[in-house]
């Protein structure tokens, strides 16, 4: 554990031992029986799992992936009794403006590094030197690198907190925070809780929309949204409903196995399920969804033992927001730019995001990518999030 307000440099150094382990574990998987469906209806196919074993066993690299995390300023630091992991880069423009992005799950850090090179060097990147930021992505408490909690109350709250008090501990007295997933449900959060330096948001996922609020369904485009949250919440909230739970029930497996692990995150969203299945069945990979990349989320998780302690997250806010039940969430008051993706759970209408926040000033429907955004489309994404914020430079 690193001392309070220090700030050290941090490299991947997984022991090989580790690494045999996991190709063990893979090789002896005892399989269930084939699913009775020709979809994903029943769960994770086992095709796309052999497949995706295969690979993993025998062709996956991890050593090239920590070779690319170490080519990048890691630091950890601890805040509230847990060290953070982070990666931190600064744009050749002093002049840049500095922006914390926070991940979701099932993903970590690696679904957003494709999108450090452009925001903070967009001159290399088809954009402009002013477009620039400083770009500082964390790994989730008990995500990655990361600590995992040893006490309760880990929730978005609490981290919302400790990333205003990492970006002060950074020198940064102004700074824009962004997030999908469990990032969205944060940079909400931290809007919310207004810290000193945070000018605005920009999320891709409308967490207000699972919160209870009232939005208008008259248009087409509204009720399409509601009738997608409602099959989200009867037929594929599975995953959501154990974690809320019983994360550590699930836990057993998740520490245990490998292809438990791997079968659990692929089994999230129907959209980003076939496009990681794409990655290995043989067809072309959808965006930057590649197996390397796939594979690259999972053995993180894996070599970190992080899989029952990133469920317990949804645990955590599941229990916020029993506590909340009832009570007004205090008033985003910063400018909010909110960007919706054709692929996501739900595609959000403009009205949504105006009911959630009074205070948006950018809206995009974007053409391609999904739940995972900045991952499957790191250049559409990065141009989003220029977008967003070019009023606040």
């Amino acid at each position: 554990m690193t001392k309070d307000n220090e700030i050290k440099a941090f490299k991947i150094k997984i022991p090989e031992k580790a690494l045999t382990d996991l190709k063990s574990r893979i090789k002896n998987t005892r399989w269930p029986n084939k699913e009775l469906v020709d979809d994903r209806s029943q769960g994770v196919q086992l095709e796309t799992m052999k497949k995706l074993a295969k690979y993993w066993a025998n062709s996956y690299d991890w050593r090239t992936f920590e070779k690319r995390m170490n080519a990048l300023p890691q630091f950890m630091t601890n805040i509230d009794g847990v060290d953070i992991h982070f990666i931190h880069v600064k744009s050749s423009n002093k002049d840049a403006l500095p922006a914390i992005i926070t991940h979701g799950w099932p993903g970590s850090i690696v679904e957003l590094l494709d999108v450090v090179g452009p925001l903070t060097e967009p001159e290399k990147h088809g954009g402009h030197i002013e477009d620039a930021f400083h770009v500082v992505i964390p790994s989730l408490p008990g995500y990655g690198f990361s600590g995992q909690p040893t006490d309760l109350g880990w929730g978005p709250a609490r981290i919302a907190k400790a990333w205003a008090e990492l970006m002060s501990r950074l020198g940064y007295d102004h700074y824009v925070a962004q997030g999908g997933d469990v990032g969205a449900s944060v940079t909400d959060t931290m809007a919310r809780q207004a810290p000193k330096g945070l000018i605005g948001i920009h999320t891709n996922l409308l967490v207000t929309a699972l919160a209870g609020i009232k939005f208008p369904e008259e248009t087409k485009e509204e009720r399409a949204a509601r009738e997608s949250i409602n099959t989200f919440n009867t037929f594929g909230k599975g995953y959501f409903i154990e974690q809320d739970t019983r994360p550590q029930t699930i836990g057993y497996a998740l520490s245990d196995s490998p292809i438990a692990l791997a079968a659990w995150m692929l089994d999230h969203d129907t959209d980003s399920y076939y496009k990681i299945t794409q990655a290995f069945v043989g067809k072309k990979p959808s965006g930057n969804l590649t197996r390397d990349n796939i594979l690259d989320n999972i053995t993180l998780y894996w070599l970190t033992d992080t899989g029952t302690s990133a469920a317990r997250e949804y645990w955590e806010s599941g229990q916020a927001a029993i506590q909340a039940a009832g009570q007004k969430p205090a008033d985003v008051k910063i400018p909010v730019g909110f960007t919706t993706f054709p692929g996501e759970i739900w595609q959000t209408p403009r009205s949504w995001a105006e009911t959630s926040y009074r205070t948006l000033t950018y809206f995009n429907k974007a053409k391609r990518g999904g739940h995972f955004a900045a991952w499957e489309e790191p250049m559409l994404f990065t141009e989003e999030v220029r977008a967003a914020f070019k009023t606040l430079r």
